[in-house]
């Protein structure tokens, strides 16, 4: 594979990583949310692997096999089943509507260009053309968080931001450490499970996983 192609490859599917964070913004149902973010995580693992065939690095290879297990097979499948016990509950009425939504993930795209475009203008790495995207999916992903009520679907918001770090993470040093990735899936896995209890806390306390339900606690 020369340079140009795996440019082209790795923008491609830097452009397809980010669609799965803008289609949380227009999907209601959380199985679908946990579908978007299993999807997005496998093409992240996918890039892994070619970033790690293109550089001849075997570490990319062990990180791409622990963010597959982990993102494509175990998260899911507790998302699953947290969807499950605490039930399916629809994010009908979010803070910002899907159309608008939509209409702000592109102008969070754009901003991510204008950011970045120094610093893509400076680099010579030939991953350089995913970095706005990178940086977009992150802003996403913030926006899932802050303007969707259900908890379980701002969990799934906030595991596409740390899919946008590590998208950002090795289109911009090329790689990514064997060791640091392993440290970020462990402080994951950890703010997962804490998720999790805060989850089954909610539906517990209101028999609902709405988070405006909270605000009955200063009353």
């Amino acid at each position: 594979m020369n340079e140009t192609a795996f440019a082209q490859l790795s923008t491609l599917l830097s452009g397809l990583i980010l669609f799965f964070g803008i289609a949380l913004l227009w999907r209601r149902s959380l199985h679908a949310y946990i579908d978007a973010f299993q999807w997005q995580s496998a093409v992240l693992a996918a890039l892994l692997v070619i970033v790690g065939y293109f550089e001849q690095d075997v570490e990319l290879y062990l990180v791409a096999v622990i963010f597959f297990v982990l993102k494509v097979i175990v998260i899911p499948r507790y998302l699953n089943r947290l969807e499950t016990r605490v039930g399916g509950e629809r994010e009908m009425r979010p803070y910002v509507n899907a159309a608008t939504s939509l209409v702000v993930s592109g102008a969070l795209v754009l901003l991510a260009y204008v950011i970045t475009r120094p610093l893509v203008m400076a680099s010579t790495l030939p991953t350089r053309g995913g970095l706005p995207l990178a940086i977009g999916l992150v802003f996403v992903g913030l926006f899932v968080v802050i303007t969707r009520k259900k908890a379980l679907t701002q969990v799934v918001g906030f595991l596409v931001i740390e899919n946008g770090i590590a998208l950002m993470a090795v289109l911009g040093t090329f790689g990514i450490p064997f060791i640091v990735e392993l440290g970020v899936s462990l402080d994951l896995l950890m703010g997962f499970l804490v998720m999790q209890v805060f989850i089954y806390h909610i539906h517990g306390t209101f028999e609902s996983i709405d988070v405006e339900q909270l605000n009955q606690l200063k009353h």
